[in-house]
């Protein structure tokens, strides 16, 4: 070994051959989608709102509250 290249750890070598638990082919209900892309936040928002929505909906059918 030369003195120009630094010794690999175990450490260095685990998380250079770390795969993605998201594109591992036997993980159901996820999406796998292409590296860099990213959900709109908007989605999120909207998602809150219609659960929050559907609570608040559901609750005002129970007399007494």
């Amino acid at each position: 070994m030369s003195t120009a290249e630094e010794p690999r750890t175990g450490a260095i070598a685990v998380v250079a051959d770390a795969v993605d638990p998201a594109r591992r082919s036997d993980v159901l209900l996820r999406v796998r989608r292409e590296e860099g892309h990213e959900v709109s936040a908007w989605w999120l928002v909207g998602a809150f709102v219609v659960v929050s929505g559907t609570v608040v909906a559901l609750m005002s059918l129970i007399p007494g509250t």
